[in-house]
């Protein structure tokens, strides 16, 4: 059975910065590409950036674009999310996902983890 954890969650005021993680197991699962979504309060979930775990190829919303980096330990099996400049409209929760669907249609998901930004 796969199992994602996050963690790294937290409260920052507008303009710092956290990372999140998202540990997979068994270590022996490849999926094939996975992804960070987040869900404000009273909205729907929204993606926010995946990673082709192959190539390592990434793809951003616009709204974090330049600011958050999505990236990859294979060796320890983790999904990261580093959140720089971060503002109150990032205040979400953040869930991570994996597929190894080359469609990347998710259907791991994790347990999600707070973010709160403070103005």
């Amino acid at each position: 059975q796969v199992q994602l954890v996050e963690s790294g969650g937290g409260s920052v005021q507008a303009g710092g910065s956290l990372r999140l993680s998202c540990a997979a197991s068994p270590d022996t699962y490849r999926p094939y590409c996975m992804a960070w979504f987040r869900q404000a309060p009273g909205k729907g979930r929204a993606w926010v950036a995946t990673i082709y775990t192959g190539g390592g190829s990434t793809y951003y919303d616009d709204s974090v674009k330049g600011r958050f980096t999505i990236s990859q330990d294979n060796a320890k099996n983790t999904l990261y999310l580093q959140m720089n400049s971060l503002k109150p409209e990032d205040t979400a929760m953040y869930y991570c996902a994996a597929t190894g669907d080359y469609r990347c249609e998710y259907n791991f998901w994790g347990q999600g983890t707070q973010v709160t930004v403070s103005s």
